[in-house]
């Protein structure tokens, strides 16, 4: 059964995520306020930020750009 949640990102009631697909807090919240579509938007702009920014995921710190950049494109 798909869930139906109002997306933050997209302003309207859309389909929800399946399971948490992030940890911890943020997870939580990206599962209650993030849908599915919002959220295939988000890792197209991951994956131009991953190129331009040279980010490389086994560094901490660029980890946490990203996440921070993951942040500002879901929920400002």
């Amino acid at each position: 059964m798909n869930r139906i949640i109002f997306c933050n990102f997209l302003r309207r009631k859309a389909e929800g995520m399946d399971f948490q697909i992030y940890p911890g807090k943020i997870g939580k919240r990206i599962y209650n306020e993030i849908s599915q579509e919002a959220w295939e938007h988000w890792t197209k702009k991951q994956t131009i930020l991953i190129n331009e920014k040279k980010l490389k995921l086994i560094n901490l710190e660029d980890r946490k750009i990203l996440e921070n950049e993951m942040i500002k494109f879901l929920f400002k």
